[in-house]
């Protein structure tokens, strides 16, 4: 029986910061030999194809289009990108695919979608591009990214916020462009505090190749990522930059937290978490903002929610959170909540969050009383169709 071929390692370059993501790759080409480069280019897609290139250090060696699927040029990616690699792969030529991504696609979606197809491909490193003097502009952004040409799709609704703060908290490696004589100490602070998981490599400076090789965990990104057991930010106050991490152990009182939305949203450049409405004592709701938007979604259950018998299917990742916020009466049930910007004002930000917490008297009446307060909420988790 003949050994079975090596599989290909492949990793994945994104960003939206576009010169900082072509400066990445080019320091892979040059770093490490042997390395081929996939780039989809969704610009065109209004036109009905997306454009593809496949380059080495010598320049290019071939390009294509792929046809839009479902008028969605994210969806085209998806069903190109793995024949792509499948044909890089079998000619045996190359010892690293590199798969650029377009500005505005996540790294999260196509890193699943390479892990699939494990017997041929290894997905062995991701990695954002980032110019760390536009971390704040970025995340400041509201704008949907079909009002700047950067929609995959006409239902794409995402924000330039929401999707660059999703870029850099997913992998494992942020690169950072060398030519960042706009960033200050703060602009570093802010991007260190808002990526506890990832490691920081300098361009120019021949790592970020080695770091791209070393292996990726498909399912301990995932985690880092889901509400229930995210890695989040930790305190922190350096060069004016500032982390709040917030934990309470009474649920929000419905109607004050709705009436301070907006004020929260606002409050920090980004902000994420889980928290516990009294009236929805068994959903893990989730907390995400970004550019002065939030988003608020259910996240599932509680783990104190669910029967005893469907902890074995809960992965150990979400079991070890839930045992460090454990209490003894109400489980897993709590508030923890991080908002990091420069500039927080934090004992104003306590203040105000503190106050959406219930008080003594409302916590003493129990969560039979609880459930029965106004559904402030229904508009967010109970969308009428």
């Amino acid at each position: 029986m003949s050994p079975a071929k090596p599989r290909l390692p492949v990793a994945i370059v994104g960003g939206l910061c576009e010169d900082a993501r072509r400066a990445a790759v080019g320091d892979i080409l040059h770093a490490a030999p042997g390395t081929v480069v996939l780039h989809h280019d969704l610009s065109a897609a209004p036109s009905g194809s997306v454009h593809r290139t496949v380059r080495d250090l010598t320049g290019p060696i071939s390009s294509g289009h792929a046809p839009l699927v479902n008028d969605c040029a994210c969806c085209a990616l998806r069903e190109d990108l793995v024949p792509e690699l499948l044909r890089l792969a079998g000619a045996g030529t190359y010892r690293l695919a590199v798969v650029e991504l377009w500005d505005s696609v996540e790294p999260q979606a196509m890193a699943s979608v390479i892990a699939a197809e494990n017997e041929a491909l290894e997905l062995t490193g991701v990695a954002t591009a980032v110019d760390p003097a536009v971390v704040l502009p970025y995340l400041a952004n509201g704008d949907d990214l079909a009002d700047v040409g950067l929609a995959a799709a006409p239902t794409d609704q995402r924000t330039v916020a929401d999707t660059f703060a999703r870029q850099i908290e997913y992998p494992t490696v942020l690169a950072l462009a060398t030519g960042d004589e706009g960033a200050d100490d703060a602009d570093r602070a802010l991007l260190v505090q808002l990526t506890p998981a990832a490691r920081l490599v300098r361009l120019g400076e021949g790592a970020l190749g080695p770091a791209l090789q070393v292996g990726f965990d498909l399912a301990a990104a995932a985690a880092r990522q889901h509400p229930s057991c995210a890695r989040l930010p930790q305190e922190a106050d350096e060069h004016g930059v500032v982390t709040l991490a917030w934990h309470r152990d009474r649920p929000f009182h419905p109607q004050r937290l709705y009436a301070d939305l907006e004020d929260l949203a606002c409050a920090a450049a980004r902000s994420r978490g889980r928290f516990w409405l009294a009236d929805r004592p068994d959903t893990l709701l989730a907390w995400d903002a970004a550019g002065g938007a939030l988003c608020v979604e259910s996240a599932g259950p509680w783990l104190a929610a669910l029967p005893d018998a469907a902890w074995e299917m809960v992965p150990p990742e979400r079991r070890v959170a839930a045992s460090l916020d454990w209490h003894l009466e109400h489980g897993d049930r709590c508030q923890h909540l991080t908002f990091t910007s420069p500039g927080l004002d934090r004992d104003g930000l306590l203040e105000l969050l503190d106050s959406c917490l219930f008080t003594d008297t409302e916590y003493a009446a129990g969560p039979v009383m609880w459930q029965h307060l106004p559904h402030a909420f229904d508009e967010f988790l109970d969308p009428v169709a």
